[in-house]
């Protein structure tokens, strides 16, 4: 029996999930962060290595372990094929590095060894290995498309200084910024000044800039004030939903490029949404469609069929010559959902 590891890494957590050759879930793993130049080359390699580990014990499979027996510089070849798809690879140079970190620890043979960002296996999983396009909707924002012809192309995903409207960090300092317009009497009242106030535990608005400044909040802290907003906006608060929706325009600006890029906005085409923010359900995802379709008729959202991580598989199974039959795919979506696998 051949097997194939499809590998998502992020800025918290790396996932390695192990198919066979006919697209059977054998195992999945979990290990640190490993976005490419954000921590250091050496907890990449240890969070893939942890991952794939974790995996190959959850299927009864040696593993890392046969590597600890291989000679010196002569790691074993672990499976047939491998997909790592990282944050922040974006250059063939990105691509190389993490390659060869890959070859290093027997992944698999260098030339079944294939290497690109993490946009790229989150459209494989959202649409199960489907041409069309993605819209990644988290603390970060990014949309990418690929047709069937193997086109690419990606808009959005330049982070948080220059780019990400729309993000959950966005959205987080959007809020920060209309809470002190309306205590300043510059802006309209708004319901987010109690909300903020409340899960931050100030006890003067003021109390907002040293939490900022002095104290320090990060981008994940941030980010998470994003659930405040569409709180607001579901008991009505105008500021909030035109937050949302100014977020929403933003993405579907996003797609639509990718789909004229790609000659996809001519027809039918499909796009699965994927990220934290989608945990916000249809007061996300009603904005966001309406957006989309006024700028795209044909089309059709949903959200993603199997987390990045099973999208990274299925692009290890094509590259040794396989692809899978839908009854395989949902054995695969059950599997995900049994497995608690991150989206």
């Amino acid at each position: 029996m051949n097997y194939v590891v499809g590998i998502d890494g992020g800025g918290t957590k790396t996932t390695a999930v192990i198919l066979d050759n006919g697209g059977h879930v054998v195992g999945v793993g979990h290990g640190g962060p490993s976005t490419y130049g954000v921590v250091p080359d050496q907890v990449t390699r240890d969070s893939i290595a942890g991952a794939v580990s974790a995996a190959c014990k959850a299927g009864g499979l040696p593993g890392m372990q046969a590597n600890a027996r291989a000679p010196a510089g002569k790691p074993a070849v672990l499976f047939s094929a491998a997909f790592l798809g990282l944050g922040n690879v974006v250059s063939d140079l990105d691509r190389d590095a993490v390659r060869g970190i890959a070859a290093d620890l027997g992944l698999a043979p260098l030339e079944k060894i294939s290497v690109d960002h993490d946009c790229r296996i989150a459209l494989a999983g959202g649409l199960s290995g489907r041409p069309g396009i993605v819209q990644i909707a988290g603390t970060g924002t990014s949309c990418y498309g690929r047709s069937a012809a193997g086109e690419s192309w990606r808009a959005g995903g330049w982070g948080p200084l220059i780019d990400d409207e729309g993000s959950g960090y966005w959205l987080g300092i959007q809020a920060m910024r209309a809470v002190a317009q309306d205590y300043d009497g510059r802006g309209e009242p708004t319901l987010l000044t109690g909300l903020l106030s409340a899960r931050l535990r100030l006890r003067d608005i003021n109390e907002l800039m040293n939490r900022l400044y002095a104290a320090g909040m990060v981008r994940s802290e941030i980010a998470a004030l994003t659930p405040l907003v569409f709180e607001a906006a579901g008991q009505g608060d105008a500021v909030a939903r035109r937050l949302i929706h100014t977020g929403c325009a933003a993405m579907a600006d996003c797609v639509l490029v990718v789909a004229r890029r790609l000659g996809m906005d001519q027809g039918p085409v499909e796009l699965a949404v994927v990220g934290g923010m989608t945990k916000a359900g249809d007061a996300l995802l009603d904005p966001l469609a309406g957006e989309v379709r006024a700028r795209l008729t044909g089309c059709r959202i949903l959200l993603a069929e199997l987390p990045p991580a099973f999208g990274a598989g299925i692009l290890a199974l094509q590259c040794i010559g396989h692809s899978l039959e839908e009854p395989v795919l949902s054995a695969m979506r059950q599997a995900a959902l049994r497995q608690n696998v991150p989206e």
